[in-house]
């Protein structure tokens, strides 16, 4: 498989045993068979033809944020959209950008073209493409609010753009989490706001990150999805779980809403310290937490 693909992408595209915690925020996870950085779309598109001819698993990541890769790896592909993909066109109140752009450096862009729309995503730290597939959010802003269209490609290598209901978009979901299609780009539409005005909010974002969230240790950002009528970061507080510690995964003490890599965590640590979590949830409050996290990799 390695040399096969090595065959139809460039060297410096394809790896292999490549371990999966130099390429998450948790900086956690074992090896994934072989990974893939598409510098193309090209490549991207013979990659899953690769895949789909040869019945190979295939794993899509963007910056590898929100996602938990376990021990023993990833068994077949990682395709790893971050880092490429990068091109970004700005049109009066209309920005197109491929999906390996940085959400947050988006955001600043915006902002230099006094375009408003993004400020939530400030912080955010993943790719345009993940933050697509996940309609992420923050401070009262999603990705639904200002998706115009998205271009995919099919598990065959066929390009689709999908507009409106098309995309499927709720809380934290889209029709991209399981139609196995691959987001490449994404047309925005924004509204026109003086600079100082939306780079004043983005500075207030940005503090309140800082004050609120343990962006100091590596993590996948919010654990848990919010389920109807709870917070969950003062749910596990009230738990008694703030700073509750499973090897080196932690339950941060700024933001319980957050588990931490204290410096080396295991997918298992993590994995056991979420259950500890939802059972408590649904013992004393009769709340079944769900994970916003994705994840992934051989069991």
């Amino acid at each position: 498989m390695y040399n096969e693909l090595c065959q139809l992408l460039s060297n410096e595209s394809v790896r292999m045993n490549e371990p999966m915690q130099k390429h998450t925020t948790f900086k956690i996870g074992g090896p994934v068979d072989i990974l893939v950085s598409p510098k193309t779309i090209a490549e991207l598109q013979t990659t899953l033809k690769y895949c789909q001819t040869n019945n190979v698993p295939l794993l899509v990541l963007g910056l590898g944020s929100n996602i938990l890769v376990r021990d023993k790896g990833i068994r077949g592909v990682a395709l790893e959209i971050g880092n490429n993909l990068k091109e970004i066109q700005i049109s009066g109140e209309e920005i197109y950008a491929q999906a390996g752009v940085r959400l947050s450096e988006l955001a600043y862009m915006a902002a230099a073209h006094c375009l408003s729309g993004l400020e939530f995503a400030e912080g955010i730290p993943g790719s345009l493409g993940g933050a697509v597939v996940m309609n992420a959010g923050a401070y009262d802003g999603e990705m639904k609010d200002v998706v115009l269209a998205v271009e995919a490609i099919s598990p065959t290598g066929e390009s689709l753009t999908f507009t409106g209901t098309d995309i499927g978009y709720d809380y934290r979901k889209s029709i991209f989490q399981h139609n196995g299609y691959v987001v490449v780009a994404a047309r925005l539409r924004l509204k026109k706001r003086e600079q100082h005005e939306i780079e004043s909010q983005m500075h207030y974002y940005a503090a309140s990150r800082r004050e609120k969230q343990p962006l100091e240790y590596p993590s996948a950002g919010s654990v848990f999805r919010r389920p109807p009528g709870f917070f969950v970061g003062p749910m596990i507080e009230k738990l008694g779980l703030k700073g509750y510690t499973v090897g080196g995964a932690q339950v941060s003490t700024k933001h319980a809403g957050f588990i931490i890599n204290t410096g080396n965590a295991s997918a298992t640590d993590v994995l056991n310290l979420i259950d500890i979590i939802t059972r408590a949830a649904q013992e004393n409050f009769g709340v079944k937490l769900q994970t916003e996290i994705r994840v992934v990799g051989e069991e």
